[in-house]
């Protein structure tokens, strides 16, 4: 990738191309009403009162939140109208047990077009394809409900008596589809019924999603040089602040919402934390991704190296509706977005390094095995060595944990600076498995036709000619390493 110019200059046009997630209509009309003029419904005195008896934690939270303090009370934001598909009886008031994102919206609008459309938003419609071979097929739709809808999302079903189906309640995944048609959950970062700032710049709140073998960021940032000066430094954070622009507010270190969602300089701040990914790190091959503004207020990621749409062009969303193109962001601007929140702390220079280090990891991986290893599945898919069914034979493990745990960690661990999880915990399980599972089991399942696949997509070029040199001395097992060799 060349040298991007960052600087000023860069910050108008992209408050210009981004200007467009922040002013326009809202995405769903709202149900109720609401404005400061009307905030302290008097019938909602009567739900503290008897909350406080009956769940004392859940009315302690609230007193001591930013809602409390601004006369928002429990009635304000669990009003509904009897109309509302999930509307109940509840004490002489018309109330809907969840507080969906669009309820939100009544007073937080920007927040909400921000973060309809976004990766969050879609992390539900992202998965359902897989869901049954994942959670259904491998284990049980028990986990279903008590892990992926945890974290994805779920479509909540409401049943005849307007109380909420068990099976799909309660969750907060981030990308749950509520009732009301709109979709997220704020208190996934926000927990209810404090719905704290602080605690959702906070990495734990990232944490409880981002950790594990897919999307492994909880380690990798704990264990990278930012994560090591936020513990040291956490009481620097000013993470109350109304805010928290950073070089402004705070300095010590970043958290996962500094860069993906938090103010710098002239760049404002976004509940679309994907906006500023140039790549996607958790798909078999990365490519860079365009971002599509659409009219209606959503959002695509199109792929570098397929056709991009053009303004004013109709296209189909992820819903399967239509909407019309309103712009499109290219990668490269996507990169100065995330550049400039770099530059309030590091040079250009260090910045571009850096960046170009991270690139060079994600394209070697590509190279390397992410493009061999799909280009030899699909042979193998092809030729009638492997069944069309996901996960009944031990190569599609594999495959899939090839570029879904141990890619994703180098992926990820380049892109925030953690050179153990870039590299022992990513990449050398990569190249690890690569050539001593993934190859054995491509010549089991191929037999005699094996050796013709593998030798048609592993080239010299992409860095597997030392495999026809098996008469090198092996400087690992064999001597040397007593003459102050290290671990690596």
């Amino acid at each position: 990738m060349p040298d991007i110019p960052i600087g000023m200059m860069a910050a108008v046009r992209i408050g210009a191309a981004f200007g467009l997630l922040w002013f326009g209509e809202p995405l769903l009309a709202a149900k109720v009403s609401l404005d400061a003029s009307h905030w302290g419904n008097p019938a909602g005195e009567e739900c503290v009162n008897c909350h406080t008896k009956s769940s004392a934690g859940l009315a302690l939270e609230w007193r001591e939140s930013a809602h409390a303090k601004a006369g928002v009370n429990c009635l304000d934001c669990h009003r509904a109208e009897a109309t509302d598909p999930d509307a109940l009886k509840h004490e002489g008031q018309v109330i809907a047990t969840i507080v969906s994102p669009q309820d939100c919206a009544r007073c937080h609008e920007v927040e909400f077009r921000d973060q309809q459309g976004s990766v969050h938003a879609e992390a539900y419609s992202l998965i359902k394809e897989r869901i049954p071979a994942m959670a259904d097929n491998l284990t049980g739709m028990a986990v279903q409900a008590a892990g992926c809808d945890q974290c994805h999302g779920s479509r909540v079903k409401v049943k005849g008596d307007g109380t909420l189906d068990p099976d799909t309640w309660p969750n907060s995944g981030i990308g749950r589809i509520n009732p009301d048609g709109s979709k997220g959950s704020c208190s996934a970062c926000h927990g209810r019924h404090l719905f704290s700032k602080a605690q959702a710049r906070e990495p734990e709140a990232c944490a409880r999603c981002h950790s594990g073998p897919d999307s492994p960021d909880a380690e990798i940032f704990a264990a990278s040089k930012h994560g090591m000066i936020f513990a040291s430094q956490r009481h620097r954070m000013n993470l109350d602040s109304p805010e928290w622009v950073a070089g402004k507010d705070y300095t010590a270190a970043p958290t996962c919402a500094t860069c993906h969602m938090g103010a710098a300089g002239k760049l404002p701040s976004t509940h679309d934390v994907g906006m500023r990914n140039a790549w996607a790190l958790n798909s078999p091959v990365s490519q860079r991704q365009y971002l599509v503004l659409l009219e209606d207020g959503g959002k695509l990621e199109i792929p570098a190296g397929v056709p991009i749409p053009k303004r004013g062009e109709e296209i189909q969303k992820l819903d399967g509706g239509l909407a019309k193109v309103k712009a499109v962001v290219t990668p490269e601007r996507r990169r100065e977005v995330m550049s400039l929140v770099c530059l309030e702390c590091h040079g250009k220079a260090f910045t571009q390094g850096f960046m170009k280090q991270f690139d060079n990891v994600v394209e070697l991986f590509n190279t390397k095995f992410a493009e061999p290893a799909k280009a030899i599945m699909a042979d193998l898919y092809q030729g009638g060595y492997l069944t069309p069914l996901a996960f009944d034979e031990p190569i599609e493990f594999t495959y899939w944990e090839l570029w879904h745990d141990e890619g994703a960690r180098a992926r990820h661990g380049a892109s925030m600076a953690s050179p153990n999880h870039a590299w022992w915990e990513g990449m050398y399980l990569v190249g690890r498995n690569f050539y001593g599972r993934f190859l054995p089991q491509v010549r089991e399942a191929a037999g005699a036709e094996a050796q013709a696949i593998i030798e048609r997509h592993l080239t010299d070029e992409a860095g597997h000619g030392w495999l026809a040199h098996p008469d090198q001395v092996n400087p690992i097992l064999g001597l040397g390493l007593d003459k102050g060799g290290g671990d690596g």
